[in-house]
C-alpha cells in the first residue's frame, strides 16, 4: 500500500487547489472554455493557426479600466454655442428621472462647488455644463451600476444671477436678477432711455477659458414687425451694453417709448408766466407716463387763458448729436384740438416754456450761449441757473428785482 500523505503535503494541496479556483473565478468564462478545448487541427494534420488570445495580465487591466470611474467630465464646445444654450452653475436645482429605476430619481442641487450628489456614484461635477450635456454625465455615471440607463433632467429652478448694467437705462450699475432674462434686466434697471438704440444691445460673457463672447441683439425690429422679442438668457456675470443712438434713420423712437422696454416715467420742466389767479410765474416739473404727448402736459398745468399766450408755446430739448439745445415754438391751442403737427411726443428733461415775454428771454438766453452743452448734465444745470434767477425772469419786461 502507498504511504498515507503527511499534513503537510495535505495543506500544500489545499493552497494548491485554493489557488487555482482562484484564477478560474478571476478569468472570464470564455477563457476558461477557450482552455478546454482541443487546438483544431487543418487538413494536412499540422495545427490550425489562431489569434492570439490575450494574456490573463490584459484581461484584468481591461476589467479594472471598466470599473474605474471616468475622470474627465463630459464637456461640449463651450465657444460655439456659449449664448445659444443654458449652462449649469451653483444654485440651480435639478430633477433627475432614472427609467426603469424610481429609486434611483431624485431631486437636489448643485452646490456651491459645481457637484451634485448623485445616487451610487457619489459627487459629480455639472457645473458649466448644459441640460443635454449633463444627461449624458449623469448616464455615464450611471452605466457603470445598471444595464442601459435612460436618463432625464429636467431644471426645476434656475439660479439667481448678477450682473452689469451700462449704456442708456435710467440707473446703470450692477443688479440681482431673480429671473435672468434680458428684457427683465433693463426693466429692473429703469428701463431704456429716449436715447438708446435697441438694435444693437450687446451682451458680454466671460466664458470658462477666460475668453470673452459678445453678442447683439435686436429688441427693436421684433417690436416693429409684431413679432416675439428675443429674450436671451442671462448668466452670472454678464454685462449688458446699451448703446446710444447716432442714427435716427429707421428707428421709431416713439414706439420705443410706448412699450415696457422703455423707462416708464419721464420728467417735464414747466416755466410757466400765466397761470391761473394772477398768481405770477411758477416754476416746476411734471412727471409723466413715457410715450406723453404736448398736449397731455397743457392738460396737466394750470394755465390763465386770460394772460397766457397758448399760441406761442415752447419746447426746449437737448440734441445729443449737436450737442446743443433745440427750440421750436408751438400751438398749444391746435396741439389741444388734435393737430398732430403741434403735438409731439415729448422725451425726459425736455423743458416747456409758457408766456410770449418769458420765451422771447429764454430763447435770447440761449442764442447769446455760444458754449454748446457738453451732454444732457450741462443743458438741466442751465436751466437750473434759470430757476434759481426766478425773480428777474418773472419781472415786468424792463424792471429787475433790486427796483
Amino acid at each position: 500500500m502507498p504511504p498515507a500523505p503527511t499534513p503537510v503535503a495535505i495543506r500544500l494541496c489545499c493552497g494548491a487547489a485554493s489557488l487555482i479556483y482562484s484564477l478560474a473565478a478571476a478569468l472570464p468564462t470564455a477563457f476558461m472554455l477557450s482552455l478546454l478545448w482541443e487546438t483544431p487541427v487543418s487538413a494536412q494534420g499540422s495545427p490550425a493557426l489562431l489569434e492570439p488570445l490575450p494574456s490573463t495580465r490584459e484581461l484584468l487591466e481591461d476589467a479594472r479600466r471598466r470599473l474605474q470611474p471616468d475622470s474627465q467630465p463630459f464637456v461640449g464646445n463651450t465657444a460655439s454655442d456659449a449664448f445659444d444654450a443654458y449652462r449649469l452653475g451653483p444654485g440651480d436645482s435639478l430633477f433627475i428621472n432614472v427609467l426603469r429605476f424610481p429609486d434611483l430619481s431624485f431631486q437636489n442641487t448643485i452646490d456651491l462647488e459645481g457637484n451634485m450628489l448623485v445616487p451610487l456614484v457619489g459627487a459629480l461635477t455639472l457645473e458649466g455644463l448644459t441640460i443635454a450635456e449633463a444627461r449624458e454625465q449623469i448616464r455615464l455615471a450611471l452605466d457603470r451600476f445598471i444595464v442601459e440607463p435612460q436618463v432625464d433632467v429636467i431644471l426645476v429652478a434656475q439660479r439667481p444671477v448678477q450682473v452689469t448694467i451700462l449704456g442708456e437705462v435710467v440707473r446703470p450699475g450692477l443688479y440681482p436678477l431673480g429671473a435672468p432674462q434680458l428684457s427683465v434686466a433693463l426693466v429692473t434697471a429703469g428701463g431704456a432711455t429716449t436715447l438708446a438704440d435697441l438694435r444693437t444691445v450687446r451682451v458680454r460673457r466671460q466664458l470658462s477659458d477666460g475668453s470673452l463672447a459678445e453678442k447683439d441683439i435686436d429688441l427693436f425690429t421684433p417690436l416693429r414687425d409684431a413679432t416675439a422679442v428675443p429674450d436671451l438668457q442671462l448668466t452670472d456675470g454678464d454685462t449688458i451694453i446699451v448703446p446710444t443712438l447716432t442714427a435716427n434713420q429707421g428707428y421709431d423712437r416713439n414706439l420705443i417709448s410706448r412699450s415696457t422696454l422703455a423707462q416708464p416715467q419721464i420728467n417735464i420742466r414747466v416755466l410757466n408766466y400765466g397761470v391761473a389767479n394772477g398768481a405770477g410765474g411758477t416754476l416746476g416739473s411734471l412727471v409723466l407716463p413715457n410715450g406723453s404727448t404736448f398736449a397731455d402736459a397743457l392738460t396737466a398745468v394750470s394755465l390763465d387763458l386770460a394772460n397766457a399766450d397758448t399760441r406761442d408755446i415752447a419746447l426746449i430739448r437737448f440734441d445729443v448729436q449737436q450737442g446743443k439745445a433745440v427750440s421750436q415754438e408751438l400751438d398749444g391751442k391746435k396741439a389741444i384740438l388734435g393737430d398732430q403737427s403741434q403735438n409731439p411726443l415729448l422725451e425726459n428733461n425736455d423743458v416747456i416754456v409758457v408766456g410770449r415775454t418769458l420765451v422771447a428771454r429764454i430763447t435770447y438766453a440761449l442764442n447769446t450761449f455760444t458754449q454748446p452743452f457738453r451732454d444732457i448734465l450741462g443743458f438741466i444745470l442751465f436751466f437750473q441757473s434759470l430757476v434759481d434767477s426766478a425773480s428777474s425772469l418773472f419781472s415786468p419786461t424792463g424792471s429787475n428785482s433790486s427796483d
